[in-house]
């Protein structure tokens, strides 16, 4: 059962100006699809040939370091291009913003937290919102490591979450993660995040 890369959902150019076209195209055309190569490589002829992308991030830890890698690389960018998109942005709705009022006392405080989450994480990684036992948590991760992942500081169900990899935006903000992580806002699909949310419940 090998791995594939998911179509990107929209065209590369869909996210100017915050993302330009050309980092989209390498990020999805050429990073995560080394990741999918690199994981078929490194679980073919292995016990862990047949497991879902699921199953081999939830023992992570337990497994070979290429494994772990490619796989949370995986894993993280499938959903990370389904929680961004064209014509998005603006404030989340229903139980989901109910939720971030009452975990961190308004969006704009969540926001800032968040921020801090992605600019705190040194060198690469990732920043999260995370569902954990009916609570919301923010929660950051190094390299490809998720909050799925046995091995992770703060374990729950993703529902946010924020590449801090350079390759994510070094074309267009250069050093300046904080623009890059202003940005951020005005492409995420607050419907995808909501729905996803309201499934972990």
């Amino acid at each position: 059962m090998a791995f594939t890369l998911p179509a990107l959902p929209y065209a590369p150019a869909a996210l100017e100006p915050h993302i330009d076209a050309l980092t989209m195209q390498i990020h999805h055309d050429k990073h995560h699809q080394a990741y999918v190569d690199n994981l078929n490589k490194a679980v073919a002829g292995t016990p862990n040939e047949n497991k879902s992308l699921e199953d081999l991030v939830s023992i992570a830890g337990t497994l070979p370091p290429a494994i772990r890698n490619n796989g949370g690389g995986h894993w993280n960018h499938s959903f990370f291009w389904l929680i961004i998109g064209p014509n998005a942005g603006g404030k989340p709705s229903g139980k989901l913003s109910e939720s971030i009022d009452a975990d961190f006392g308004s969006f704009d405080a969540f926001k800032e937290k968040f921020a801090l989450a992605g600019m705190g994480r040194f060198g690469s990684g990732w920043a999260w919102l995370v569902e954990q036992d009916g609570k919301l948590l923010i929660s950051s991760t190094p390299n490809q490591d998720n909050p799925l992942m046995d091995i992770a500081e703060v374990k729950g169900t993703p529902i946010l979450g924020v590449d801090v990899w350079e390759h994510a935006y070094y074309l267009k903000y250069q050093n300046r993660r904080a623009d890059y992580l202003a940005a951020f806002w005005n492409i995420v699909n607050w419907k995808e995040v909501n729905k996803r949310y309201e499934a972990s419940l």
